[in-house]
């Protein structure tokens, strides 16, 4: 390439665009093959936009945007005015007209003092799939006396449908709504408890806020091959089942979700480790947290 096309600011915009949708498409666990089924559009011509030689319309990106359950301007490349925007811009979309009067007067410095005050709900395990967030999470429930809560199965049990059904049901962006439900009703119930999520669920924005405000927050991590291995043992390759490519895609999501995941608390990797070892890991990880809240909340400390 010469420095003429590398400079070439629309072959840069359409470069930054590929990689945003590749990106948006990590996050959410999607490989190509399949977001091309959702979206209609054919699987050659998303791997061409993706490299960014593919000057798409406006209309196909909604199509792919809407495949993904995105937001289009997501897609846009465009500076962001911090790591925040994506969550305050979602919360304006579904506020009322008063609460964005009261969100206003709080950004001009008033009524500064209004802030939402959150309980400490317990522990939250996020990471990919294969990382041991049920497994890990069950263990350490059960030895400090808390509940244990799998969000996918709660949504599962809220609306009767496997996460599977949901998705074919109402796509992505229905399952995301639902998963955010079913979160906010979690912690309605004032419970304390060791909650397992789904691995794609820092890709919504609100949601994950609420669990990085709600929860001590634990990434899970392991070696793409271990994740690799640990979901093929379980028998589930979705998305990206009957791909071939399926390590790349497996990499691919990982390198996106990494910031993400990287906001939590505190890491716990269990790379090499056998449950046991990496159960105590995780015991370790949470022993010095449940014994500063036990005096701010009342809970009951690891030792007990």
């Amino acid at each position: 390439m010469t420095q003429t096309e590398t400079s070439d600011p629309e072959t840069t915009f359409l470069e930054q665009l590929g990689q945003r949708v590749r990106t948006m498409r990590a996050l959410r666990g999607m490989s190509r093959k399949v977001l091309a089924k959702v979206s209609g559009i054919s699987e050659r011509y998303i791997a061409q936009l993706e490299a960014g030689r593919g000057n798409v319309s406006i209309v196909l990106l909604r199509r792919v945007s809407n495949a993904m359950g995105a937001h289009l301007e997501d897609l846009i490349p465009a500076a962001e005015p911090s790591p925040d925007w994506a969550v305050i811009r979602d919360l304006l979309r579904k506020a009322s007209p008063s609460q964005v009067s009261q969100a206003k007067d709080i950004l001009a410095g008033q009524n500064a003092s209004t802030q939402r005050l959150k309980s400490f709900a317990g522990i939250a395990l996020i990471g990919l799939r294969g990382a041991g967030k049920s497994t890990l999470g069950k263990l350490l429930a059960k030895k400090i006396g808390w509940n244990f809560v799998e969000l996918n199965k709660e949504i599962e049990a809220q609306n009767g449908l496997s996460v599977a059904e949901i998705i074919a049901l109402y796509g992505q962006e229905g399952f995301r709504r639902l998963e955010q439900a079913a979160l906010t009703q979690l912690l309605a119930r004032q419970e304390l408890t060791v909650l397992a999520t789904g691995g794609g669920i820092v890709s919504e924005p609100v949601t994950f806020d609420l669990i990085l405000s709600s929860f001590y927050t634990i990434w899970l991590k392991a070696e793409p091959e271990e994740h690799m291995a640990r979901v093929r043992k379980q028998g589930d390759l979705r998305p990206m089942a009957d791909d071939r490519s399926a390590m790349a895609e497996l990499r691919n999501i990982l390198v996106s979700r990494e910031p993400l995941y990287a906001r939590a608390s505190a890491v716990v990797d269990t790379a090499g480790l056998s449950v046991d070892a990496a159960a105590a890991r995780l015991t370790e990880a949470v022993a010095p947290v449940l014994q500063s809240e036990s005096k701010a909340f009342g809970l009951r400390s690891a030792a007990r």
